[in-house]
């Protein structure tokens, strides 16, 4: 089999000696007196706001489906010793089962994907590299293969979806073989459901301009769509239906492992082994999430935003799921509630600035924002001083905490992050009070940074990075953010326009992609929005081409990270407002990935 494949590595190096010095707003004691202003400020505030707040506007969003009370009510179902030694055990089998270079290539392929689609690859992440460096050296130089080992259509679609999962370069090439002499793919495919599948899946991993995979694309979409209504086996159809409703690349990894445990366990073919490690993983992942939300709640209650401020949106639950869903790997718990209080905070002062802040006031903001002094909050109207507080105590925090650990000050490239935002939120203001539409490109430059994933991506990058790199810090200075953070940005801010304009419409919003698309293009709703999608899709294929670019300053858990990003994006808005206006699915896939244990085996 041709293959073009290249081995993905990221070059490490270390920055340079020379460290910024301790800021003055860094120290302990400053941050412990700007907590304190906060309780402060919290518990003097005046009422004086109280005749213009009946002529300020209201989202009137529905107040949270998970209160503290709920919070402090979980049990944590804390997994025991037996269960705990139980799970090293089967650990030790399953690398065993990994690097047994003696099983047939495709088999050690379907094993890696099981384990991936199961939740268990944050233990046997070298395994797998080691592994897939073994069979791809096969397939190079045609060693220890049989004919008939990678030889299926879903062997290769296999063999090429990991292969770009993991930063190989794999080319769309190896798919020529099953097209026929007038160019189209064979219609012999259509008898292997299993294979149809692969390609399927493999085909959501494409690049730009890969015909070839867009080809892939439409034609197992269609057939699988066709042969759905033909199949017995129910355990199928419930793949198919799964896998058109979204592909698995676009998938949240967590959710996805609660979903594929319960389906390989209806499996005839089931590695029991295999199952029960990933019950048990499951729990006791989902015992430390219990853990750092209950963590969470208290700090919540704690700066009291969500009780002070009644016009924003009350969503630590969701900010916590998004923190999970971008940042799974149990050993970055801090990244996690780092990000899920940076995610309620911008919940919050996105309200302020979308539905309560009048434009002086917002102004006034953003300047004190820009001014990163603390000084400043004394220009402020009581309410927007919570927010400020917050922001500011949370954001010098996690700066103190990485220059404690990593030897580097951050706090330029958080106030940078955080005065862009600012600023984008308040251009969206103003053309919300000007009733301003501006052009489509407009829009989107400034919706990439408002979508405020950007801000949560430079945070992440710090908390997530073992080795901060020169390099790095050279792509988070200039003026333009690396496509890696650009991208997921934009795909979150496309996926919520079309999850929310109509909710923004009626509350007084006309600025958002689909309105300014209509109004530049003169489309019809359906044919912006069908825009939009393509643009979307566009976009992963950019970012699928980012993830396997040899030189990228950016270790593998900040890559990884990004991408969940997009993720999220999908689930949160696939079917409506998953953050602002959560219904019984958005609920259930919390209950999912952190409430409800699974049944262990």
């Amino acid at each position: 089999m041709q293959m073009s494949l290249h081995l993905f590595s990221v070059p490490i190096r270390s920055i340079p000696s020379s460290k910024l010095g301790l800021p003055p707003q860094l120290t302990r004691k400053s941050v412990r007196c700007t907590r304190t202003r906060l309780r402060l400020q919290s518990s003097e505030m005046a009422d004086k706001d109280s005749q213009q707040t009946s002529q300020r506007r209201s989202a009137n969003y529905q107040p949270t489906a998970w209160n503290s009370d709920f919070i402090k009510s979980l049990k944590n179902h804390n997994v025991d010793e037996k269960q705990m030694q139980r799970a090293e055990k089967l650990k030790g089998e399953v690398k065993a089962m990994i690097g047994d270079a003696d099983v047939n290539p495709l088999t050690i392929l379907e094993l890696i994907d099981d384990i991936q689609r199961l939740g268990l690859s944050h233990h046997f992440q070298k395994d797998i590299t080691r592994a897939l460096d073994r069979i791809l050296m096969s397939v190079i130089n045609g060693t220890n293969l049989r004919e008939d080992q990678l030889i299926s259509v879903h062997a290769i679609a296999l063999c090429f979806r990991l292969c770009r999962q993991h930063g190989y370069e794999a080319s769309q090439d190896v798919f020529q073989r099953f097209k026929d002499k007038s160019g189209n793919f064979m219609e012999s495919l259509c008898q292997d459901t299993k294979g149809l599948l692969s390609l399927y899946e493999a085909s959501y991993l494409s690049f730009e301009g890969e015909n070839l995979m867009e080809e892939a694309k439409v034609f197992t979409n269609k057939h699988l769509k066709g042969i759905k209504g033909k199949i017995v086996d129910k355990d199928l159809v419930e793949q198919i239906d799964h896998a058109l409703e979204m592909p698995l690349h676009h998938r949240v990894l967590r959710l996805e492992a609660r979903w594929y445990v319960e389906a390989y366990g209806k499996r005839k073919d089931a590695n029991h082994l295999l199952l029960e490690m990933a019950k048990l993983d499951l729990n006791m992942v989902q015992s430390l999430l219990q853990g750092e939300l209950k963590d969470m709640s208290r700090w919540w209650e704690d700066i009291g935003l969500g009780k002070k401020l009644s016009f924003a949106r009350d969503r630590l639950m969701e900010c916590f799921f998004w923190s999970v869903g971008m940042v799974f790997d149990p050993k970055f718990s801090d990244c996690r509630k780092s990000i899920t209080k940076l995610g309620a905070i911008i919940t919050t002062i996105d309200d302020v600035y979308d539905i309560y802040g009048y434009l002086d006031e917002l102004q006034l903001f953003t300047a004190a924002v820009d001014k990163w002094d603390i000084k400043a909050v004394e220009t402020l109207p009581d309410y927007m001083k919570l927010c400020f507080l917050a922001l500011y105590n949370t954001t010098n925090e996690i700066a103190y905490d990485i220059l404690k650990q990593k030897g580097v000050n951050i706090i330029p490239y958080l106030t940078r992050a955080w005065v862009d935002l600012c600023k984008a939120f308040l251009l969206e203001a103003k053309w919300c009070f000007e009733k301003e539409t501006p052009t489509f490109k407009a829009y989107l430059e400034n919706g990439v940074v408002s979508a405020s994933m950007m801000l949560i991506s430079v945070h992440a990058y710090f908390l997530l990075t073992e080795t901060i790199t020169k390099e790095a810090l050279e792509c988070l200075e200039k003026k333009d953010y690396h496509p890696l953070m650009e991208c997921p940005s934009l795909i979150f801010r496309l996926s919520n326009d079309l999850a929310t304009s109509k909710a923004e419409l009626e509350r007084g919003e006309s600025v958002n992609s689909i309105m300014c698309c209509m109004h530049e293009t003169r489309l019809s709703e359906e044919e912006a929005r069908k825009h939009i999608r393509k643009l979307i899709d566009e976009t992963w294929k950019k970012m699928s081409k980012e993830r396997v670019t040899v030189d990228s300053p950016f270790e593998k858990p900040f890559i990884e990270t990004t991408i969940n990003v997009a993720r999220m994006s999908e689930c949160t808005y696939q079917n409506g407002d998953g953050h602002g206006a959560p219904d019984n699915q958005a609920k259930n896939r919390v209950l999912s990935m952190i409430i409800e244990p699974i049944t262990p085996c």
